[in-house]
């Protein structure tokens, strides 16, 4: 269902239009690593190794990519702490909690159906 634009960038917001920027961050919020990501950071910030060590398999690169493409969407924060090395956390924004929970229940649904799916 469309809604208005509210930023008068386009008459109204609907993903199915080729051109509407809703694409743009349903493309972000639908990759694997960013709804796993957004599902690591609901706990609270956490640093680079912790969220690495929490989503099995991910490289450094790829996640590097998500995060900062996390970031720059306005999902996550990234905070650098002076120290040395430095330390740095991730943390969900107001934005990227209130994408956590529909994310949240997608990731249940799928652990909850994936022995039905044909593959």
């Amino acid at each position: 269902m469309a809604q208005r634009c509210e930023n008068g960038a386009h008459d109204e917001h609907d993903v199915y239009a080729v051109l509407c920027p809703c694409r743009d961050v349903l493309d972000v919020l639908a990759g694997k690593w960013s709804a796993l990501v957004i599902g690591a950071l609901e706990s609270g910030p956490q640093r680079f190794g912790v969220v690495q060590k929490r989503l099995e398999g991910v490289s450094p690169k790829v996640l590097t990519r998500t995060l900062r493409r996390l970031e720059e969407y306005g999902f996550v924060t990234c905070t650098v702490f002076p120290a040395v090395p430095a330390r740095v956390e991730y943390e969900l924004t107001d934005l990227g909690r209130g994408a956590a929970g529909p994310l949240a229940q997608l990731r249940e649904w799928v652990e909850g159906h994936v022995d039905l799916m044909r593959r």
